[in-house]
C-alpha cells in the first residue's frame, strides 16, 4: 500500500489534482470556523450543550451531518451546502413530472448545463430564506428568553428592547454574507470537479463529517478507564472500547459489501452480417445496483421524524398540555418502539420513492432494443420491461432493510454501551454511508489514473 501511495505521487498530473484538491477543502474547513459578527458564541455553545439532542438543537446537529453545514456556530458558511442539494433535489423531482424540465434532461451535455444554471439561480433564492428564517430563529431561542445577539444591539439591559435599526441593517447583511458563503461552497466544489479530482460537493459533505470525528473521540477516551469497568453503573471501560472497534469494523465491511452489491443480469447482443463477417451475438452483463437509492432515503426520513418531536415540544410549550409533551417524547430519536418502527417504514417507503425516480425500466428496456440487445428468455420491449420493474423490486427490498439495520445501529450502541450519540452517529446512519460513498469514489477516481499510466489501481492484488 506504502509503494502504492508513493506512486500517486510520482504523477504530477494525479499530485497537482490531490494538492489543489487538500488546499480547497482546508479552505472550507477554515471558513466554517469564522463567526459571523455581532453574536454571543459563548452564550450559543452553552445553549447547545444544555440542549442535547433536543429541541432546535437536535434538528440542526441532524442536517449538519449531510449539509456540511456549521449550523450549530452560525458561521459564514453556516448554511453549508444545503441550499445547493435541495435545490438539485427539486429539479431531479421536478424532472419527472415537468415536461419542458424532462426534455432538458434529455438533450445530454446542453441540457445539463441549463438545468446546473437554474439550479443556481434557485440555490441563491433559498440560500435568502433559509438565512434569514435561520438567523430569527436562533436570535431568539435562547434560554429565559434571551437572544444570542451581542449586547452591542441592546438599548437597555432587558434583551427585548432591541436597536431596531442596527438589528435589521446586520441582518440584511448577515443574510448577505451567509448567502456569499454557500454561493462560494458551491463554487469551491465545482472548482474541486473541474481542476480536482472526486466529486466536489460530496467531498465537502464528507470533509464536515471526519471534522467532528476527532471530538467524539475525544470525548469516549475521555469518559472512558483503561481496565474493566462495572457495565450497570454506566461506566466505559476497555472492553467497551473492544466491543466498538469490533463493531465499527463490521458495518464498515457491511457498508461496503452493500454499496457496491450488484444484481447481474445477463444480456445478449443480436448477431447481425456484414460480407463474411458476423458481429454480435457476444453475452454481457446490465448491473442494478442492490442500494440504488443510495442514503437519499435516511436522509428523508431522518429529517422528517424531527420535526413531530419539534412540532409536539411547541404545543406542549404553549398549550402545557400532557399529551404534546408525551408525544414529544414518544418522537424523542431512538427512545421509544414507535419511533424506530416509523423510521424504519419510512426509509423503505423512501427507497421505492427514489429508485422509481432514479430508475426507469422503461427508459433501460427501449434502450437494448435500440442498441440491438436483449435479456435471454424475455421479449424486447414491455415484457423486458415488467422482468427489469420486478427484479428491481426484489432487490430495493433487500438494499431497503440493509439501510434501515444501518440508521438503527446509532441507537443500538448508544443505549446498549451507554455511549454518547454523537460517539454512536459514527456507527451507522447517513453520516457512515456518505463518507464510505465518497471515499469508494474518491478511490475510484485515483484507479482511473494509475490504470491509465499502466500502474495497479489502489484496489487491486
Amino acid at each position: 500500500m506504502l509503494e502504492k501511495v508513493r506512486v500517486i505521487f510520482t504523477i504530477p498530473e494525479l499530485r497537482r489534482k490531490i494538492g489543489l484538491t487538500v488546499f480547497l477543502l482546508a479552505v472550507f474547513r477554515i471558513g466554517s470556523q469564522i463567526p459571523l459578527p455581532m453574536i454571543d458564541q459563548a452564550k450559543l455553545k452553552e445553549f447547545f450543550a444544555s440542549q442535547g439532542n433536543e429541541g432546535v438543537a437536535g434538528l440542526l446537529q441532524q442536517v449538519s451531518v449531510f449539509s456540511a453545514s456549521t449550523l450549530s456556530q452560525i458561521t459564514i458558511f453556516g448554511l453549508g451546502i444545503m441550499p445547493y442539494i435541495s435545490a438539485s433535489i427539486i429539479f431531479q423531482l421536478l424532472g419527472t413530472v415537468w415536461k419542458p424540465l424532462e426534455e432538458l434532461q434529455k438533450e445530454g451535455e446542453t441540457g445539463r448545463k441549463k438545468i446546473n444554471e437554474y439550479t443556481r439561480y434557485a440555490t441563491v433564492v433559498l440560500c435568502l430564506i433559509q438565512s434569514y428564517f435561520y438567523l430569527a430563529t436562533m436570535t431568539g431561542v435562547g434560554e429565559n428568553g434571551d437572544s444570542f445577539v451581542n449586547q452591542a444591539f441592546w438599548t437597555s439591559a432587558d434583551p427585548a428592547n432591541l436597536d431596531k435599526s442596527l438589528y435589521w441593517g446586520w441582518a440584511i447583511v448577515a443574510v448577505a454574507v451567509m448567502t456569499c458563503g454557500t454561493v462560494f461552497l458551491m463554487w469551491l466544489g465545482e472548482q474541486i470537479d473541474e481542476f480536482g479530482i472526486g466529486n466536489g460537493i460530496s467531498l465537502l459533505i464528507m470533509a464536515g463529517i471526519l471534522a467532528q470525528m476527532p471530538g467524539a473521540l475525544f470525548d469516549l477516551l475521555s469518559n472512558a478507564k483503561l481496565e474493566l469497568t462495572n457495565f450497570a453503573a454506566g461506566e466505559i471501560g476497555i472492553e467497551h472500547i473492544v466491543v466498538l472497534a469490533v463493531v465499527f469494523v463490521a458495518v464498515i465491511t457491511g457498508v461496503v459489501f452493500i454499496m457496491q452489491g450488484q444484481r447481474k443480469i445477463p444480456m445478449q447482443s443480436a448477431k447481425h452480417v456484414r460480407g463474411r463477417r458476423v458481429y454480435g451475438g457476444t453475452r454481457q452483463f446490465l448491473p442494478l445496483r442492490i442500494n440504488q437509492a443510495g442514503v437519499m432515503p435516511i436522509i428523508f426520513a431522518s429529517s422528517l421524524l424531527l420535526f413531530p418531536q419539534f412540532v409536539f415540544q411547541a404545543l406542549g410549550r404553549y398549550t402545557n398540555w400532557t399529551i404534546f409533551n408525551n408525544l414529544a417524547e414518544v418522537f424523542n430519536r431512538g427512545q421509544s418502539f414507535l419511533y424506530v418502527a416509523c423510521y424504519i417504514a419510512l426509509i423503505y417507503f423512501f427507497c421505492y420513492f427514489w429508485t422509481a425516480i432514479t430508475f426507469n425500466p422503461k427508459d433501460v428496456s427501449e434502450n437494448l432494443k435500440n442498441f440491438g440487445s436483449f435479456i435471454p428468455g424475455y421479449r424486447p420491449g414491455r415484457r423486458t420491461e415488467e422482468y427489469l420493474e420486478k427484479v428491481m423490486v426484489r432487490i430495493t427490498y433487500v438494499g431497503a432493510g440493509f439501510l434501515a439495520l444501518v440508521a438503527i445501529i446509532p441507537t443500538i450502541v448508544s443505549a446498549e454501551l451507554g455511549v454518547s450519540p454523537q460517539v454512536a452517529s459514527f456507527y451507522g446512519g447517513t453520516g457512515l454511508l456518505i463518507a464510505v460513498s465518497v471515499a469508494f469514489d474518491l478511490v475510484q477516481k485515483i484507479d482511473s489514473h494509475l490504470v491509465m499510466r499502466n500502474y495497479k489501481g489502489l484496489i487491486e492484488g
